[in-house]
């Protein structure tokens, strides 16, 4: 073996760190090529989609090689430059060689000096190889030796960066997470250009070996909730994980709850936001909403635009949204029980325009509640599943024409299309999707208690929606904080929002490491002192 050989011998004893002692490792794959091919393809079922070529390695290593990807899976210019075009090329060393290169030297030689791709990898077993090939990368194998590499060229066609669908913004960033894992990181990372800002990555899936990503920023997470967070995800066990959703009934503290407890969004701004406060996110591969931890009440009525407009018309826009929430939860339940059990307490004149509209209903006042709010319902669902154009107009006319045929022939009142409409109309401001489906499912618990009971059953339904609310936590954090337990610091940023040189500290109970946003040693804002 020439001098190059010799000294590329010594190299190779350490170059895959991972087999050192190579007598405690069982090697699943063959030296044949031929043998490693036909593996891989029984495997994978002789797939239309698994691309295979085979060729000779440039001299002098003349050497029998063939790549394998997944059409659709890799970027075939990456695969084809940085990869093949390589391996093919003329290798520019001493012809002069003394018998024929152990299969070791030439492995080595492979990855330090012709794969010029970012990452390479060493697969010994089928069962590594055939992962590291679902991921997306270009698997080299070499006759007469018994590894792989796998070479990182993921790549396809996947959704470009758009705007958010359902949580819109005047003056913030026009930008949403995609179903790219490390495109939604980088979002993130775009924004928080610090080194602290970690990310834990796992499969979660035995058939679907889901890729999960699990960020944080060490030092301002409490490393209790980290280790909370971890716990229950390694406790998942299942066959299929197809989205954020199925990971968050996993780790939910109470699925039975019909308040949400884990915070969703598709804005990278409000996970930034949320990083900063020391919560952590929870990124699916091939969804675009991650998932928030821990989540508690209030945080389901901010929104972005809270904190790109000033801090008066946000604490306005916040007032309106709780005003709304109530309404949404309240009002049929409120108009059923003052016509059936409290008249007296509605005005004598409205009293009277009501009667005269009830005069021709044949049904009680629950079941053209009922009736209505069904209808919307319906109306609301096929708007969603129809094509946008049509969903919107049979949204529209759908509740116009309804509702007005259902007033001309007698079956509901005037005031009850106007009560279910305002209705309507107020669940539309709650800005999480979540959230609105929560109220849409009280609303009839409540409507069914007020034609029980009257302003008794809503009071006794609220009571024990507050004392269940109160029961309930996310990840350790009362879900009601900071109202229950009452937080004076925390107030600044719960149905208020003062202005963000006042926002000093982080949440008390989320961040308990490193409270201060500002650093008290150079002096409060606007002239304040230390703290």
């Amino acid at each position: 073996m020439n001098a190059w050989g010799r000294m590329f011998k010594k190299k190779t004893q350490n170059v895959f760190n991972d087999e050192t002692d190579s007598s405690s490792i069982e090697y699943d794959l063959s030296p044949s090529l031929e043998d490693n091919l036909g593996k891989v393809k029984e495997a994978m079922g002789h797939s239309g989609d698994l691309i295979v070529r085979e060729f000779e390695m440039g001299k002098p290593l003349i050497q029998k090689v063939a790549t394998i990807y997944l059409n659709g899976l890799t970027d075939k210019d990456l695969m084809g430059n940085l990869v093949i075009e390589k391996l093919m090329a003329d290798i520019k060393v001493d012809d002069n060689k003394e018998g024929e290169w152990p299969p070791d030297l030439i492995g080595a030689y492979v990855k330090d000096h012709l794969l010029t791709v970012t990452h390479v990898e060493v697969a010994i077993d089928l069962k590594k190889l055939l992962s590291l090939l679902l991921t997306g990368q270009t698997i080299v194998l070499i006759d007469r030796w018994n590894k792989a590499f796998a070479c990182a060229s993921q790549g396809g066609e996947i959704r470009s960066i758009q705007e958010p669908t359902t949580e819109n913004s005047v003056r913030g960033p026009k930008e949403s997470f995609t179903e790219s894992l490390i495109t939604n990181t980088s979002l993130i990372r775009r924004r928080i250009k610090s080194p602290n800002v970690w990310l834990e990555t796992r499969k979660l899936g035995k058939i679907t070996q889901t890729d999960i990503g699990v960020m944080y920023i060490n030092g301002i997470a409490n490393e209790k909730l980290i280790n909370e967070v971890r716990e229950r995800l390694d406790k998942i066990d299942v066959d299929e994980i197809q989205g954020s959703n199925t990971i968050e009934e996993w780790i939910a503290d109470d699925i039975l709850t019909p308040w949400p407890t884990i915070m969703t969004t598709e804005r990278p701004d409000v996970v930034s936001g949320n990083l900063l406060e020391g919560r952590i996110a929870i990124f699916v591969d091939g969804t675009p909403i991650p998932l928030i931890v821990p989540a508690t009440w209030n945080q389901f009525f901010q929104t972005a635009e809270d904190y790109y407009l000033r801090w008066n018309i946000s604490v306005f826009l916040r007032f309106i949204r709780i005003i709304s929430f109530l309404i949404t939860l309240l009002g049929p339940s409120l108009f059923i029980a003052f016509i059936s059990f409290h008249p007296e307490l509605i005005p004598t004149p409205l009293l009277i325009n009501l009667a005269a509209q009830r005069q021709a209903i044949p049904f009680p006042v629950i079941i053209e509640a009922l009736l209505m709010e069904f209808t919307f319902e319906v109306l609301r669902e096929a708007g969603i599943r129809m094509p946008r154009p049509v969903g919107q107009a049979v949204s529209i006319v759908g509740a116009l024409v309804l509702g007005e045929a259902a007033v001309s022939a007698g079956i509901v009142s005037s005031a009850m299309v106007i009560v279910v409409a305002a209705t309507a109309i107020a669940s539309f401001t709650i800005p999480h999707y979540s959230m609105t489906d929560a109220v849409r499912l009280l609303r009839f618990i409540m409507m069914l208690l007020a034609s029980t009971f009257g302003l008794y059953g809503i009071g006794l339904g609220v009571i024990l929606l507050v004392s269940h609310t109160v029961s309930i936590r996310s990840f350790g954090i009362p879900y009601l904080a900071p109202f229950a337990p009452f937080i004076v610091a925390d107030q600044k940023d719960a149905i208020l929002r003062l202005p963000k040189p006042f926002m000093k500290k982080r949440p008390r109970l989320v961040s308990q490491k490193k409270s201060n946003r500002l650093d008290t040693k150079k002096g409060g804002p606007i002239g304040e002192g230390t703290e």
